[in-house]
């Protein structure tokens, strides 16, 4: 995790451990040409995106603007003082409405569509200025170099989010405010990214970046509080839809038993046996497909598929560090022959002077993205500290049958909705982290033994925002211990959790748990950080690391024994299940009973 490096190489929530970066310096290189042809694409898009952005907000005001022109300029009208009672910033919020023409009449319901507005004209400007920042004068550091990366792919990736918000026409309100959580994630992980650099440009990114975070956490609130006023699917309809897909299709489907993620062929898919899966693209380290290695299949791969793009990856260990599924490689699913068989590995971590976000073995972003039945390992090892190995940031994200192997950091829940199934999971130190929404389901959580002095902590959750639908859901999964921690449980504390930032979510339900399990179950991260204001729950489970009697007294840890409390944390609640799990072929439970 970027913000918090020293925190996290102690793994113990009390002193931190110190992690110093070499500040080296090297010649300073001009920038390569097919850096300065990504660096023409973005400002291009970003002018392009202004000028849409502006046309989208002159015509919203037309609509408005005939009937302000009698109101005091300078005075909040009751719709927007009642919007903005909502926000963490209100100040800035009537502010920053005020400065929209036409704002003055409108109602709370239009005032939802003026901010995202306002919000995605900010973030534009902010990644065309930080576009701007010459790349030769930051690239003799290199920890600098790979978060100002970060940023530039970040801001894109939030343009793209309140982009979707403002003219989906098929959007649900649960889609808007998935979007709009990963878009403050993503400024989130942006300004992490710069915690431990020292190099001028952080304060230029800073400038370039300010008051962007609270205009986004603004629109967030608005829209959570009056998003049905925009022109949104209503739910009614795509449950309805869900059931036709089902008739259709001959699937027997009992009222909310199956989310709705994926289409038909890709639920067909991943029933499949591997001879029975026709694949677009075949990898394969012997010759025998049309590429050796992965990279090369992902980048043949088409950009913005509106079909499920097959690439099975044969038996073999394919050592490729980075491989990385850009936000344009939509719906590819990659199929390996399966664990502990097909190993995609690498080994980069942040000694290698680059930010947590991009020591990912691999990483995907594009939305739909499914992996199925192979290993993802980081093979950087504990003294290396944060290394992962699998970073997911893309919407409607399955994992199915997989191994995930790491120690510290392993797997980055980074944002968006994510469902894992079925998967192995190995680490120490915040090993599962993030601010997806995502449910694990039917899953065998490893903790491995931690290098001297260090702790387990199976999660570290960092929901920024009250307002963000994010959090993690642990549900009828195995907590267990490696055989080598198993040995030496004894010497070493493993807790569920610790509060990464201020609402960090996370729950267990119906899972057993090991008695490695320390008694107190959840750690603190620093002192009483957090802990009014988090959400950790517990509910039915077993086991002898399930016991709650000598569990924490924070204000925000509670045992759940509500079963309406709980089934919100259920696949067909929490993640929206009833609109596009069905279709991966992925079997899961979208209530709260068991496997």
């Amino acid at each position: 995790m970027n913000n918090y490096n020293k925190l996290h190489s102690s793994g113990s929530g009390d002193t931190p451990a110190t992690f110093q970066v070499s500040h080296t310096p090297n010649p300073p290189h001009p920038p390569s040409s097919s850096a300065s042809r990504r660096r023409t694409r973005i400002l291009f898009v970003s002018l392009i995106s202004i000028l849409l952005i502006t046309a989208s907000a002159v015509s919203a005001a037309v609509l408005i603007h005939s009937h302000s022109s009698h109101i005091p300029h300078n005075k909040p009208t009751q719709a927007i003082s009642h919007a903005c009672s909502r926000t963490l910033y209100p100040s800035l919020c009537r502010s920053s409405l005020l400065s929209f023409p036409g704002s003055l009449s409108a109602d709370v319901h239009h005032l939802v569509h003026i901010s995202l507005n306002l919000t995605l004209q900010h973030l534009t400007k902010a990644l065309y200025a930080s576009s701007q920042i010459p790349v030769f004068q930051i690239s003799n550091n290199p920890l600098a170099h790979s978060a100002y990366q970060d940023c530039i792919e970040l801001l894109n990736d939030a343009v793209d989010a309140f982009s979707l918000s403002l003219f989906s026409t098929s959007a649900s309100n649960h889609d808007i405010m998935t979007w709009l959580s990963a878009a403050l994630t993503y400024h989130d992980t942006c300004s992490d990214g710069f915690a431990d650099v020292d190099d001028p440009v952080k304060d230029q990114m800073a400038s370039r970046l300010s008051d962007l975070s609270e205009m986004i956490s603004n629109s967030l609130a608005i829209f959570s509080g009056y998003g049905e006023g925009l022109p949104v699917q209503n739910r009614r309809r795509l449950m309805e839809s869900d059931r036709e897909w089902a008739a259709e299709n001959g699937v027997a489907v009992a009222e909310g038993e199956f989310p709705g993620w994926v289409s038909g062929k890709d639920r067909r898919l991943l029933a499949a046996s591997i001879s029975a899966i026709q694949a677009d693209i075949v990898v394969a380290k012997d010759g025998s497909g049309k590429f050796k290695t992965v990279a090369e299949a992902i980048e043949a791969a088409p950009s913005s598929s509106g079909r499920r793009i097959v690439i099975y990856i044969k038996a073999g260990k394919y050592e490729e560090e980075n491989l990385k599924v850009g936000r344009k490689k939509t719906n590819l699913m990659f199929v390996g022959d399966g664990k502990g068989i097909t190993v995609i590995s690498g080994g980069k971590s942040v000694f290698d002077k680059v930010t947590t976000f991009r020591t990912a073995t691999f990483a995907g972003s594009g939305t739909g993205i499914i992996l199925r039945d192979m290993t993802i390992e980081n093979t950087a090892g504990p003294s290396k500290h944060q290394a992962v190995a699998l970073r997911v940031s893309a919407d409607h994200a399955v994992v199915y049958r997989c191994n995930i192997i790491g120690y510290q950091d392993t797997l980055y829940v980074h944002s968006n909705r994510q469902f894992f199934r079925e998967c192995d999971i190995y680490g120490t130190v915040d090993f599962i982290f993030g601010n997806a929404v995502v449910v694990f389901q039917s899953c065998n959580i490893y903790a491995r033994k931690p290098m001297p002095q260090q702790k387990n902590t199976i999660t570290a959750q960092n929901r920024k925002d009250p307002n963000q639908n994010t959090g993690i859901s642990i549900h009828a999964c195995k907590i267990l211990a490696t055989t080598d921690l198993e040995a030496s449980k004894g010497s070493f504390s493993t807790f569920l959790g610790r509060p990464w930032k201020l609402y960090s979510r996370v729950v267990y339900m119906v899972s057993s748990m090991g008695d490695h399990i320390h008694p107190r179950g959840w750690l603190e991260w620093q002192g009483s950080f957090a802990l009014d204001t988090l959400y950790y729950g517990e509910y039915m489970n077993s086991g002898p690391g399930a016991a709650t009697g000598q569990r924490v007294n924070w204000p925000g840890y509670r045992v759940i024994t509500s079963t309406i409390e709980a089934t919100k944390f259920t696949v067909g609640q929490f993640i929206y299940g009833s609109s596009w799990l069905p279709s991966t072929g992925v079997s899961f439970s979208a209530g709260l009973s068991g496997n």
